[in-house]
């Protein structure tokens, strides 16, 4: 069976209006999330998004890729309309450059629960209040590469199927498990989250400048079985409660005259230095 490649002709047709009209908060679909949607970018992002079971509604093809690029997609999901035109074409129904020439709306999945997620884990990334889509998706591409088992995000933070951060993370946040720390699940941020980190066995490692932090590097951290990494948002870092309640405070030493690294950056630094194997345990 072949895609069904409907050409556009009507910009206003509703069919599209998940690429071009509706904000990703619409997407999203809080009051109904059984209904949400989300846009994959790219060939290999949408590859990713299949093989972790996420399930395609349409796509949207620049007309060349149809038998380029998009192709080996494409032919994974016959039954799924296609919605093609030029690139102009395109570009001026999404308002941006299609990255590769292609996008696909796909259907939300229920998120798992945190428990769930860490259950076995290590070493995890706990993100408080990230609100750019971008810097949730470079941190969650660290996460994966570097030995994260799980990403844990407070209620404030930026979606990471957004189609920006779903981007920058190359497809990684449907490859590392990942959800919403929920108040009926674990309590409000930071007071009764942090403790509940503690009950699932985790000790706390906030990255912060601070008059009591550790270098990235100290013994202890490497030593601890279950460590969970907390990173703040863009700008004023973690919360002061949030350092109050943690284990450790942890810095990267910096050098001429820099303050603190973009939380992207800090990030990947981070998770290569206190994601590796407890040095205790060979």
């Amino acid at each position: 069976m072949e895609n069904k490649i409907i050409e556009i002709k009507d910009f206003h047709a509703p069919e599209l209006d998940v690429y071009a009209r509706l904000t990703e908060a619409q997407l999203l679909n809080k009051d109904n999330p059984q209904e949400g949607m989300f846009i994959a970018e790219s060939p290999k992002v949408i590859g990713r998004a299949l093989d972790a079971g996420y399930e395609p509604a349409s796509f949207l093809v620049e007309q060349r890729q149809i038998e380029g690029e998009a192709k080996p997609v494409l032919e994974r999901c016959p039954d799924v309309p296609v919605y093609t035109a030029e690139f102009d074409v395109l570009a001026q129904l999404t308002g941006y450059k299609l990255t590769r020439g292609m996008l696909c709306a796909m259907r939300r999945k229920e998120l798992p629960g945190a428990a769930e997620i860490c259950s076995g884990a290590g070493r995890i990334a706990v993100l408080e209040n990230v609100m750019n889509p971008t810097n949730v998706g470079a941190v969650i591409r660290s996460a994966a590469a570097l030995n994260m088992d799980a990403v844990l995000l407070t209620p404030g933070c930026s979606n990471p199927l957004y189609r920006r951060a779903a981007r920058v993370s190359m497809g990684t946040v449907f490859q590392i498990p990942w959800t919403f720390l929920r108040e009926q699940e674990s309590g409000l941020w930071p007071d009764e989250g942090m403790r509940y980190l503690k009950e699932l066995g985790f000790k706390t490692a906030s990255m912060a400048l601070h008059d009591e932090s550790v270098d990235i590097d100290d013994r202890r951290l490497g030593d601890v079985e279950k460590l969970a990494v907390i990173l703040g948002t863009e700008g004023e870092g973690l919360s002061d409660r949030t350092i109050a309640l943690s284990d450790y405070t942890v810095k990267i030493p910096m050098s001429h005259g820099v303050d603190s690294l973009n939380v992207a950056a800090a990030s990947a630094v981070a998770f290569w230095e206190m994601g590796r194997k407890p040095r205790n345990m060979g």
